[in-house]
């Protein structure tokens, strides 16, 4: 079996690894430091005392909603590449997964729960990760479709929303313009991505033809893309309607057209990788977006807390799910080593 290319370039070590988290606290920390003083502590903790538990109760259900519909759009995914994998496991991956994307200072830990969790059906961790790519692709062009109409509609009822719709609509369809291509030409992905075979010709080569060959199977079932990415579009309405409860517990005067654009909007900045699981960086993003349509600094942040804090309040169920696994807790951990005795 050829040898690895990560065995050939190595690993980062270890400091810098160290360092790399140290700056995203760094950023983190300081963010919400300026941003909690120039704050009305009192005003803030009165969003929190008055607001109602029923309200916050239906947000819960709403998050539980978005989940069950984002495991149904993977087993699409999963389906058009004649994969047939029980809906259950996936909700058991899917669950672990938002727990280790909530408990790790990354967003990266969850999509490898999911990736290994489906490597052995696949027998190729290159199928699940594309299926995966799929799914995280097909979720930004939902997102956007999401933002572009709420940013044209809030655009028009007041306020001044700070994100133009005309380029939240022309990333949407250059994404779908881009994404059209991967899937339509899978050869063409292949040429582009033929020169990473310097790195090593046999190792890269196998698992390019693998990757194009599952583009091929999309290509295959158009239907299931489009229902996909419906289901997107749906995912990101629910996640805006999980916010919508929130504000509504706590009387806060923002329109649901407003919260469709700043939701997905912070979803796509939290993505960067300069803080932790993207703590300060968000509360930024909803304050400025928030004194744009002028609310106070104070309902922006109750906002974003209270969201994460249910988000992560939810995702502890991802711990049960992973503690209820049992012995398939090693059946998973054996998926690994048994892709990479395939070859993969």
């Amino acid at each position: 079996m050829p040898e690895r290319p990560e065995n050939l370039a190595g690993r980062p070590g270890a400091l810098r690894e160290s360092l790399k988290l140290l700056l995203k606290i760094a950023v983190s920390a300081g963010l919400l430091f300026l941003l909690l003083g120039r704050t009305d502590l009192s005003r803030l903790w009165s969003y929190v005392r008055h607001a109602s538990p029923a309200w916050l109760g239906a947000a819960l259900l709403l998050y539980l909603v978005m989940i069950l519909l984002s495991v149904w759009r993977w087993k699409i995914l999963l389906d058009a590449q004649h994969l047939t994998v029980p809906a259950g496991r996936l909700l058991n991956s899917y669950l672990v997964a938002t727990f280790f994307n909530n408990f790790l200072p990354s967003n990266i830990g969850g999509d490898v729960i999911r990736i290994r969790d489906t490597a052995g059906q696949a027998g190729s961790k290159t199928l699940a990760t594309t299926v995966i790519l799929m799914d995280r692709g097909l979720g930004l062009l939902g997102l956007l479709s999401v933002a572009a109409v709420g940013s044209s509609v809030a655009s028009r009822i007041g306020g001044r929303p700070p994100v133009v719709a005309s380029m939240l609509w022309l990333a949407l369809a250059g994404g779908l313009a881009a994404s059209a291509a991967a899937v339509l030409l899978p050869g063409g992905v292949a040429r582009l991505l033929s020169p990473l075979r310097l790195i090593h010709q046999e190792w890269v080569g196998e698992r390019i033809g693998r990757l194009t060959g599952a583009l091929t199977k999309f290509r295959n079932a158009p239907g299931a893309l489009v229902t996909c990415l419906l289901g997107a579009v749906l995912v990101q309405a629910v996640l805006v309607a999980f916010y919508a409860a929130i504000v509504h517990s706590m009387h806060i005067p923002v329109s649901a057209w407003h919260l469709a654009v700043i939701v997905p909007i912070s979803f796509v900045i939290q993505m960067a990788p300069v803080s932790v699981n993207g703590f300060g960086v968000r509360e930024a993003t909803f304050t400025f977006y928030f004194s744009r349509i002028g609310l106070p600094i104070e309902s922006a942040l109750v906002v974003s807390f209270m969201g994460a804090g249910l988000i992560i309040l939810f995702s502890l169920s991802g711990a049960v799910a992973y503690l209820l696994r049992g012995p398939k807790r090693a059946e998973s951990a054996g998926f690994d080593s048994a892709v990479s005795a395939q070859g993969d």
